[in-house]
């Protein structure tokens, strides 16, 4: 049997199996931290224009597209709302796959749950089953493949699952799903190609997810896909994929995020801001810092004068510089105001990076850095340091409604702000019609321009 029938079979299965209150209890977390990354990420210039184009190209249909009062299709409110998920790199990730599963899967099974008036049930079993399909086959990959090459088999999955899709035609729709995904190959680990630049396309999760709601769609009706494309042992390590399905709980094994930057980035932020708060360092006495860290930290831009805003985000010197001078709250959410600072450029000039073969074994696994800062004449080291919101000290729910409020102070009233977090509140409990209600309802004048 070919594997993408084995997933068709697993999401067909999965009708019959009730959620665990761990796995609902992370579905319910994932949902409040996307809820927490898409409020500052509506504003950013690539959901912008996502919002243009779906407009003027998708016009039609009754799903919201989140804190616009817009409205569209299935396919283009998938589109529109993971696009402000993943804009300022706060949406969640998972080190198996290297990547970020929830911008991708959760407004995909938001959709399709209010499309089809799904109970709250079917909606939080899709998003762990669509965790579990999109992070497994990122997971099996004999080589680094950016976000958008995979994270549609879990927009598939998810999709299917609440859709009721038939087996044969959802094996077709992961197939299709997995041959139109976005190559990325310039950001991935081939040789011919740069290192990674900061732009709007990123790792490609919103078109991956606009590609993956029409692989669904044309599967249904009657489209074929290339069955066999995941069967092929020099791209996948498939032994024993199919027997642990539903075993991994990869829902319950991701990481978040409190600074609107490249998870490569964080660790140096967190060590940085240490060795400020213990020492009472200032940013004009600063005369170097050095940073210590693994190789693919060292893949991304890192300009120290960022070509655009999102470029920003992919690089640890100009981060640096900027919680160092505006603090720690700099990065929560990244503002537009943050770009083209003299400041800012000026320390991160002062920033150099250098390869550590010993933080490098412990990747992909960790993202580990470690610090020195050079200030008035005296050097301080800090430790070896972890971001925050590993899965191995996952935040509380109170942190994440932190990092809502945060996120979204720039952006949403504080009555707004209630208002989401109330809903997922409610979701947690059990009832995710107030949610749906309020992405629909809550209007944010960024997001109007």
């Amino acid at each position: 049997m070919e594997t993408v029938r084995q997933f068709a079979a697993y999401v067909a299965g999965a009708h019959e199996k009730a959620l665990t209150d761990d796995l609902r209890e992370a579905a319910c977390r994932a949902v409040l931290d996307l809820v927490a990354a898409t409020l500052p990420g509506i504003d950013a210039p690539g959901p912008r224009a996502v919002r243009r184009v779906a407009a003027a190209t998708m016009a039609g249909g009754v799903l919201p597209v989140w804190f616009t009062g817009q409205r569209a299709g299935l396919a283009g409110a998938i589109w529109c709302n993971a696009s402000a998920a993943a804009a300022l790199d706060l949406d969640d990730g998972h080190r198996m796959a290297r990547g970020h599963p929830g911008a991708a899967i959760i407004p995909a099974a938001l959709a399709a749950a209010e499309e089809i008036g799904a109970t709250t049930e079917e909606l939080l079993r899709a998003i762990v089953i669509g965790y579990e399909v999109g992070v497994a086959i990122g997971a099996v990959r004999r080589f680094y493949a950016n976000t958008g090459m995979w994270s549609g088999y879990g927009v598939v999955a998810a999709l299917g699952f609440l859709r009721r899709t038939p087996q044969d035609a959802l094996a077709h729709a992961f197939a299709i799903a997995g041959i139109s995904a976005p190559n990325q190959l310039h950001a991935g680990a081939g040789p011919l190609f740069p290192a990674q630049e900061g732009n709007d396309v990123k790792e490609g999760i919103a078109w991956s997810s606009l590609t993956a709601a029409n692989a669904l769609l044309l599967a249904e009706a009657g489209h074929s896909g290339p069955l066999a494309l995941l069967d092929q042992p020099e791209h996948f390590r498939l032994e024993g994929l199919a027997d642990s399905l539903g075993q991994q709980r990869y829902i319950a094994r991701n990481y978040m995020k409190f600074h609107a930057c490249c998870r490569h980035v964080h660790a140096p932020v967190e060590a940085l801001l240490g060795l400020i708060a213990e020492h009472h360092l200032a940013p004009g006495d600063i005369e170097a810092i050095e940073v210590a860290t693994y190789g693919g930290a060292l893949r991304i831009a890192n300009r120290p004068e960022p070509s655009g805003f999102t470029d920003i985000q992919f690089s640890i010197p100009y981060c640096l510089a900027l919680v160092a001078i505006d603090g720690p709250d700099a990065l929560l959410p990244l503002a537009p105001s943050a770009l083209n600072r003299p400041d800012v450029v000026a320390l991160a000039r002062k920033v150099s990076l250098r390869f550590d073969p010993e933080l490098d074994a412990r990747f992909p696994a960790e993202t580990l850095s470690r610090v020195t800062v050079h200030s008035d004449g005296r050097t301080f080291h800090s430790s070896v340091t972890a971001p925050r919101g590993e899965a191995s000290a996952p935040p509380p729910w109170a942190e994440l409604e932190e990092k809502l409020r945060q996120a979204g102070r720039f952006s949403a009233m504080k009555a707004q702000q209630d208002r989401l977090i109330d809903a997922c509140k409610r979701l947690r409990e059990g009832d995710h019609a107030p949610l749906l209600d309020a992405l629909a309802a809550v209007r944010l004048d960024s997001a109007s321009g």
